[in-house]
């Protein structure tokens, strides 16, 4: 059954911090959440997609002083950069919000009185270990000793002591209320792995976290009290209200999309998103969002990524060498999504070749050469169907199911492998029944062989256009498929026998620099 018509779907990237350059990670979480969103649509869902930079901080001080800019003229630098990644990456957001706008001032502030009318903010000191680099404070026991006495948090980052008139917030009254809300909500924290490390760390006790800084300028002013700023998660988190109309709870907006569907993250920002975030948000009477998804990090040839090795990978130069839509199948695909990955440039290749080139090109490519050298370029007049073409045909009626579970739990690497077993299924049918050899003994068997893998083909080209929009594209223009009946509810209507192919071309060439590898 095809998914309801214009139900909301809200869905986000984290929004990327502007000290650095995009690298693979920013990608990949982007073009998650743009396969995810082009399903939905596809799907019939009312659909909006946020991604963005968070612009403020003194991470973000530190690094526009380095390269001896202004703070604002950094950030607009550096945030036009991820603006480009999501327009390279072929990605369908719907808005690109900053942290600098004005709107997004508008929401931290009105978040800040709700959470000062309920009694969760009081003023103190803050005296503890704090990592620039993370934007994040720690506990002395979560920390690692050095042999020169220095610090460093769980992340690596140095961390320095810091003691400041501070704002609080009350998380420690909240850990048995954060509990609850993932006993109630089993599926609003995953992978289940992800979820465990949270509810443990909220078991172990909460302290109430500072929430302002005075040590430096580069944020949103708290309300009534300019000489502190909010501290910058407490700013980037509101973010994904922000776009939607908050603090207009009434708009049509905020009333359509929120709570959000999905948040999706890197696993090192996990407990800012399901610790830290619901709890303001509840605390400010807004209800919290439906799910965070913590993906995992990618290495590099088995190595961890670090400028200082130089294995650092440039997004838009995978992209330049080995084409969008292989990258965007590769990091999907090769590993099982919320894991750790590793990017080697020869598991991409044999991704192209072997997956692409070899199994799903192949049998577009063939199956496209039979019909434009046999049957006069036009879809082929099936006749009756045997027990092994209703096999295959089942198949890929059934893939739409299969896939929607599957992207329901963000499995995007499973919902690729049963695409492939189709593709599998209809190269075995191909070699099987053999319709080169039926041109002159049955062709009119030889006609119904085509129109199978030729309907199979066109479900497996609609339902894998959020992965690789473009290629799909090409596909299905070569099968005939009218740009107005692609979505998931096309799937039902088959193929119209007589309807003029144009000459095929190849969707997946193969890459052939193997010394590249």
């Amino acid at each position: 059954m095809p998914g309801p018509d214009q139900t909301p779907f809200y869905i986000t990237t984290p929004i990327y911090y502007v000290n650095d350059a995009p690298h693979i990670g920013h990608a990949y979480t982007t073009i998650a959440c743009d396969v995810l969103a082009r399903f939905k649509r596809l799907d019939g869902y009312r659909v909006h997609f946020l991604t963005g930079t968070d612009d403020h901080g003194q991470k973000v001080e530190k690094s526009a002083q380095a390269a001896d800019m202004e703070p604002q003229a950094f950030t607009d630098r550096v945030s036009g950069n991820f603006r480009q990644l999501a327009q390279v990456m072929n990605c369908t957001n719907d808005d690109f919000i900053r942290t600098t706008e004005p709107r997004h001032k508008r929401a931290c502030q009105a978040v800040w009185r709700k959470l000062m009318e309920a009694g969760d903010i009081y003023l103190g000191t803050y005296a503890g270990w704090y990592a620039v680099r993370d934007e994040a404070f720690y506990g002395e026991n979560e920390l690692t000793k050095q042999p020169d006495g220095s610090f460093i948090a769980p992340s690596g980052a140095p961390v320095d002591w810091v003691e400041e008139p501070s704002y609080f917030f009350r998380l420690s009254d909240w850990g048995d209320r954060l509990l609850a809300f993932y006993e109630r909500e089993p599926d609003a924290i995953m992978p289940e792995s992800r979820r465990n490390e949270v509810i443990a760390f909220v078991k172990s006790g909460l302290r109430d976290l500072s929430v302002s800084r005075t040590t430096f300028s580069w944020g949103v002013p708290v309300p009534d009290d300019p000489d502190h700023v909010m501290y910058v998660w407490l700013d980037a988190l509101t973010n994904y209200i922000t776009a939607i109309g908050y603090p207009d709870e009434e708009s049509e907006s905020f009333s359509t999309f929120w709570p959000a569907v999905l948040h999706m993250v890197g696993k090192d920002i996990l407990r800012f998103h399901a610790v830290y975030w619901p709890a303001f948000l509840m605390a400010a009477g807004v209800a919290p969002p439906k799910r965070v998804f913590a993906h995992g990090w990618w290495t590099s040839e088995g190595q961890k990524i670090s400028k200082s090795l130089g294995n650092v990978i440039d997004p838009f130069e995978i992209v330049k060498r080995y084409g969008l839509d292989q990258v965007r199948y590769f990091l999907l695909r090769e590993v099982p999504f919320g894991n750790d990955g590793d990017f080697s440039y020869r598991a991409v290749v044999g991704r192209i070749n072997n997956d692409l080139a070899n199994d799903f090109g192949n049998l577009a490519q063939r199956v496209l050469s039979m019909v434009a050298k046999n049957c006069g370029g036009q879809v082929p007049e099936p006749g009756g169907f045997t027990a092994a073409d209703e096999a295959l045909l089942t198949a890929a009626r059934e893939l739409a199911g299969r896939l929607r579970a599957a992207y329901e739990v963000q499995a995007f690497h499973r919902a690729l492998e049963m695409t492939w077993e189709v593709v599998g299924a209809a190269n075995r049918y191909v070699d099987e029944q053999a319709p080169w050899a039926l041109r002159k003994s049955d062709p009119a068997r030889m006609a119904t062989v085509l129109y199978t893998v030729l309907e199979t083909v066109k479900h497996l080209a609609i339902l894998t256009q959020p992965v690789m929009p473009d290629a799909m594209s090409s596909l299905l223009d070569q099968l005939g498929q009218p740009a107005e009946r692609r979505s998931f509810a096309d799937l039902a209507g088959a193929l119209r026998p007589g309807t003029a192919l144009p000459k095929p071309q190849g969707v997946f060439p193969r890459y052939l620099d193997e010394t590249a590898a």
